[in-house]
């Protein structure tokens, strides 16, 4: 009687555990990205643009407003996975998917979207401190071609945080995904996503590659590229967590 009660059996909880996949797998991912795309272009778009929207409403508060929109990237990244779970399981995804973060797990995504804010703005107070009056001071404060190296400490500092946040990225990369669809606690999904991140740096580094040369040219045509590049990368990256985390 007791061995019939362990039926059915309870199913294994998600650990996190990842695997590492051969670097070429990036390419397979974007192809899965543009065929979320095609399968609904209008929702694809609708959200880019939404998107968009708020992240230009954001910026029209200097500092606060960029602040709450990197604490809410997390949110948002969950509503692209929503809309990427419902296509490849061919139910019918809606605009609406992309505040799906705000209706479930929205306080541990909050948690996640602190780690990514705080620690890209962070960075980028270490940088600018590094650049005009530490380590770079001596050299860069020379009044003489004041515009031209102003212009340089600028590019340093934005340099200094590209490279500085590599593992802020490598640990929130994988995270929205993990805390929306799999109830982790945000220390936990940060853990996976940065090892997940670490063990497979070599097939992240040629994404990311990728990923800043389509962001220049999305950027060209007064940033309308992105309305294109935004789903196919939310797809990539939703093909990546499975490809990665589960194995299929």
């Amino acid at each position: 009687m007791n061995e019939m009660s362990a039926f059915p059996v309870a199913p294994e909880t998600f650990r996190g555990e990842s695997r590492e996949v051969d670097p070429g797998a990036c390419f397979d991912w974007l192809r899965q990205g543009w065929a979320m795309f095609m399968v609904n272009p209008g929702v694809w778009i609708g959200c880019s643009v939404l998107l968009l929207i708020i992240q230009m409403a954001f910026n029209v508060v200097p500092i606060f407003g960029q602040f709450a929109a990197y604490l809410l990237v997390p949110l948002f990244g969950a509503g692209m996975v929503q809309v990427c779970r419902h296509i490849a399981q061919e139910r019918p995804a809606e605009i609406a998917d992309l505040f799906a973060g705000f209706r479930h797990n929205a306080g541990p995504l909050i948690m996640v979207g602190l780690f990514f804010a705080g620690g890209v703005f962070g960075l980028a107070f270490i940088a600018v401190i590094l650049v005009n009056g530490g380590v770079f001071g001596s050299g860069i404060n020379a009044k003489v071609f004041s515009a031209s190296i102003n212009f340089g400490s600028v590019m340093l500092a934005g340099l200094l945080v590209a490279v500085l946040s590599i593992p802020v990225i490598m640990a929130t990369w994988f995270a929205p995904a993990l805390v929306f669809l799999h109830d982790m606690k945000p220390v936990a999904a940060i853990r996976a996503s940065f090892d997940a991140g670490f063990k497979n740096w070599l097939v992240m580094i040629v994404f990311g590659t990728f990923l800043i040369v389509a962001l220049f040219f999305a950027m060209l045509p007064l940033g309308l590229g992105l309305i294109l590049l935004l789903p196919i990368f939310s797809g990539a990256v939703y093909a990546s967590y499975r490809d990665i985390f589960l194995g299929t």
